[in-house]
């Protein structure tokens, strides 16, 4: 894991200086403190702070040119298969044994497009050819690892930092928000890509490739990535592909399982985390697992986390934090988020990278299990509603209130949402779409967005179900992803998510459960693989999960500084926004009208975040 900046400049424009440049890029050191660099020609420049993780020398070290020296490149992630490909293309003369090694070299044996798609793992890369003078950027089909990009009449600018692009001298006198990117924002607590809250300033989309020339002509093509597309049919037998599934899982373990530095895993309750730590300790008997524990019963995961990792007799670390090691973080994760962010559970997440950083460098993590495998109660909820939505919605508006009164139909029935899109969406948010209409009353979701939320295959169970696991990758994952990203690289730790490896990736989409109508379907995958390496008496198939008491701490601890940011200062971008509707929004949640502290805490994050970048300056009023 690490951190880069990359500058190209267009025909008859100039690169920065480079003092300027060294200062952007030293933005980024916590994601890799232990070595920088910068490599410049006429029309570019790479810089590269590298956390060290495979190949610990010198020879590690980036930015890294091709055997031929044709192609300078940048790359900050981690590529699974790399010893793989190596005997593939049976590479010889290999300067390192790092996996950045074998991917310049296999960019002279077989090309940049052919090379990318042939990697497995995370990664946000940057490739400058100079003899073509081209620029290539690309980004894992997941996901996992940011790629921001800004794009001006001087040129491009990339980077891991969205901060190091909008302060770049390129763009910093110069920015423009884009309203309908703050409403998602406000409605999903971050920037969905391939968008930004500044006009010029992008994300490269999961699984995308973009080239530019010096001409500012460009060409975007698109690696293999997650997306509806099935050429082998759904297999719905659970026999025929839970085998395949298993193997797949043992493969992308082992594969992550690489690290030349301390590697444990996350372990808690539930089931992700547990099935990732019993297949990795098939492999390395030494393995460590890492357990937080918090004084709140109702959320404390250490009894069964214990019962897992006594069962596979594997090492168990439990650090133990409370409410107050919580809230002293709060300033501490907000320095470690670049951008505009507005998920509380990163706070702990935050924490717990810290304590797990004291003596490890790099863990395997048991995210993206509930998109790919079904596991969201929301996604049953859709599913058992969707014959709601086969009515107009005229039709549904008038009948659902009397079928209500008449006590045929609960009162869950969906008659406040026009289409099924919408009702996943809603899901997603965390302020409601009559309140966010009310803040933004002029502006619309992107096209980007009411393109992911529009469901238009033929209304099918199967189609239905692979569309709600797109909408969850694309959606919700990308936002799990920005939080365990930022928050790990924060603490210059280095998070590995084996679910989301390749090989699972393309499995994954053949199989759509045949049944998928109660709880106990959720995830039926992964708990008959469970059943395969623990007992039932210990596994606990619903995870606890640890949070914050977000809507105290707002009325209470925080009241003072979100009275300040919020009720007694300007809103950053109110020009585009309905002020008092924010503001007796906040208002009504301290006095308890309402109880959404999620949604109160991304306005307050969304405060934080431009008073820390001087967009407004904070005065006292308290």
């Amino acid at each position: 894991m690490c951190g880069f900046l990359v500058e190209y400049c267009f025909q008859d424009q100039d690169l920065s200086k480079d003092s300027s440049f060294e200062v952007l890029l030293a933005m980024s050191k916590r994601r890799g403190p232990d070595h920088t660099d910068v490599q410049s020609g006429t029309f570019y420049k790479l810089g590269f702070n590298r956390l060290s993780i495979l190949d610990l020398s010198e020879k590690g070290n980036q930015p890294i040119y091709s055997p031929c020296e044709r192609y300078h490149v940048v790359y900050n992630g981690e590529v699974y298969n790399f010893k793989e490909l190596s005997q593939e293309f049976n590479l010889q003369d290999l300067r390192s044994t790092s996996d950045t090694e074998v991917i310049v070299q296999l960019f002279d044996k077989i090309g940049i497009v052919e090379t990318l798609n042939k990697l497995n793992g995370m990664f946000a890369i940057s490739v400058i050819d100079v003899v073509d003078e081209t620029l290539y950027m690309a980004r894992d089909f997941a996901g996992i690892k940011p790629f921001y990009y800004g794009f001006t009449t001087y040129g491009l600018v990339g980077a891991s930092q969205f901060d190091q692009i909008f302060k770049h001298e390129w763009f910093k006198n110069d920015l423009h928000l884009r309203p309908e990117i703050m409403k998602e924002y406000f409605a999903f607590g971050y920037q969905q890509a391939p968008n930004t809250i500044y006009r010029g300033i992008f994300q490269l989309n999961p699984g995308e490739l973009l080239k530019f020339d010096r001409n500012g002509k460009s060409e975007r093509i698109y690696l293999t990535n997650f997306s509806l597309e099935n050429d082998n049919g759904i297999d719905q037998n659970i026999e025929s592909v839970q085998k395949p599934i298993k193997k797949a899982l043992k493969s992308a373990i082992n594969r992550q399982l690489r690290s030349d530095v301390p590697l444990a895993t996350f372990l808690s309750g539930g089931i992700d985390s547990p099935l990732i730590t019993a297949i990795a300790s098939e492999t390395r008997h030494d393995l460590n697992a890492f357990t937080v524990s918090v004084k709140n019963e109702r959320l404390n995961e250490v009894e069964d986390a214990s019962n897992y990792a006594s069962h596979l007799g594997i090492k168990h670390i439990i650090k133990e934090f409370n409410e107050d090691d919580l809230f002293s973080t709060i300033d501490q994760h907000f320095d470690g988020l670049p951008e505009p962010f507005g998920d509380y559970s990163s706070i702990p997440t935050y924490l717990i990278s810290k304590m797990a950083r004291k003596k490890h460098t790099v863990m395997l993590s048991g995210d993206g299990g509930d998109e790919l495998f079904f596991g969201y109660p929301r996604m049953l909820d859709a599913l058992n509603k969707r014959n709601w939505f086969k009515v107009p919605f005229v039709i549904r508006k008038l009948l659902i209130p009397l079928l209500i009164r008449l006590k045929l139909v609960g009162s869950w029935a969906p008659y406040h949402h026009k289409s099924i899109g919408e009702y996943i969406r809603s899901k997603h948010c965390h302020i409601s779409t009559s309140k966010l209409n009310e803040i933004f009353p002029q502006t619309s979701f992107s096209e980007d967005c009411r393109k992911l939320y529009t469901f238009n295959l033929p209304f099918t169970k199967r189609n239905l179900l692979e569309w709600m696991r797109y909408c969850e990758f694309q959606g919700h994952l990308q936002r799990v992803l920005t939080k365990v990203d930022r928050m790990s690289m924060a603490n210059s730790l280095e998070v590995r998510i084996p679910f989301l490896d390749g090989e699972i990736m393309n499995l994954i989409k053949t199989h759509v459960p045949e049944e998928f109508d109660e709880n106990e379907h959720l995830k039926f995958i992964l708990k008959e693989l469970m059943s395969e390496y623990y007992p039932k008496s210990i596994v606990q198939n619903k995870k606890k999960g640890f949070s914050v008491p977000i809507n105290d701490w707002l009325r209470n601890e925080l009241k003072p500084d979100l009275t300040n940011l919020v009720l007694n200062s300007p809103i950053y971008g109110e020009e585009y926004m309905n002020v008092n509707a924010i503001k007796n929004h906040v208002k009504a949640f301290i006095h308890g009208e309402h109880h959404s502290g999620w949604g109160v805490w991304i306005i307050y994050a969304w405060q934080k975040w431009a008073f820390k970048n001087n967009f407004l300056v904070y005065e006292d009023f308290s």
